[in-house]
């Protein structure tokens, strides 16, 4: 059942997601090669609950680590650990956080170093297919239409493969709510938008074969032929004319560019900004 969301509310989750954003500030500053992945999930930790939030994602089904951190064909919920990250790595951070009862979550993939150009171009154009999405989530479409947005963007225009077994999903006083919004899709499809309505719309997108599977931890999922898999999520409310964001990457990149272990210039190519 879809949970309608009041501008009050709205208000709220907006509060919740902007600090999911200024947490992902905080790790951009902090990436470098040679740091664990574990100390990148205590600093948020810890950064999270300063401010008075609670990481959305510390003990959800289990989850150890209150950051999901995904490394090169990691697609999502990699588990904080002793892995170090390397020069030339791409390493996907999702967060969530829950403030003033509600969640906001939004999800950044950085790139240390010297990456490939290909694998650049992957960021750029996962990150360009957010905006795709979220502009077709207004009111009287339907789910359909972000996911054809997206899948049209990236397989049929770039080439690359859309995740299927993973999904978007409605954000609210729970973490994953209705509907579910899938990254593959046909226009007019699925359920119909309205007002009030907030989603998680998250591309995940790989460099090679779209298949996936979950290692023997439950939780993390890789690309089956091994190559490159990038992740960018916005919380959206809809509206009239388009999807509204309630979280910002624009302080991200700001911290992204003054990072100089950081390679920004994917994004910089990018013919909007998400």
């Amino acid at each position: 059942m879809i949970v309608f969301k009041t501008n009050a509310e709205i208000e709220l989750i907006r509060k919740s997601a902007l600090m999911v954003s200024a947490t992902l500030t905080e790790v951009a500053k902090f990436l470098k090669p040679g740091i664990t992945t574990k100390s990148i999930d205590q600093l948020a930790e810890t950064f999270i609950k300063d401010n008075k939030g609670i990481p959305s994602f510390k003990g959800y089904h289990g989850f150890p680590g209150s950051l999901c951190i995904s490394i090169n064909n990691v697609v999502v919920h990699g588990i904080p650990g002793t892995t170090l990250l390397q020069d030339g790595d791409i390493v996907s951070i999702d967060c969530g956080v829950y403030m003033n009862g509600f969640h906001g979550d939004s999800a950044y993939t950085f790139a240390i170093g010297n990456v490939q150009e290909a694998t650049l171009r992957l960021l750029r154009i996962t990150k360009e297919s957010v905006l795709k999405g979220t502009a077709q989530a207004k009111e009287n479409n339907r789910v359909g239409d972000i996911s054809y947005a997206i899948e049209q963007y990236c397989a049929r225009e770039n080439g690359y493969g859309v995740v299927r077994e993973l999904v978007g999903h409605g954000v609210g006083k729970k973490l994953h709510e209705d509907p579910q919004v899938p990254n593959h899709g046909k226009r007019g499809d699925g359920k119909k938008l309205k007002e009030g309505i907030v989603l998680a719309i998250e591309p995940m997108i790989t460099l090679g074969t779209r298949d996936v599977y979950t290692l023997k931890d439950d939780w993390t999922v890789v690309t089956k032929d091994g190559k490159p898999a990038a992740h960018y999520e916005h919380t959206t409310a809809v509206r009239k004319n388009g999807g509204e964001l309630l979280s910002s990457f624009a302080p991200i990149e700001a911290a992204e560019m003054a990072n100089p272990e950081l390679n920004s210039s994917y994004y910089q190519k990018a013919t909007a900004t998400v």
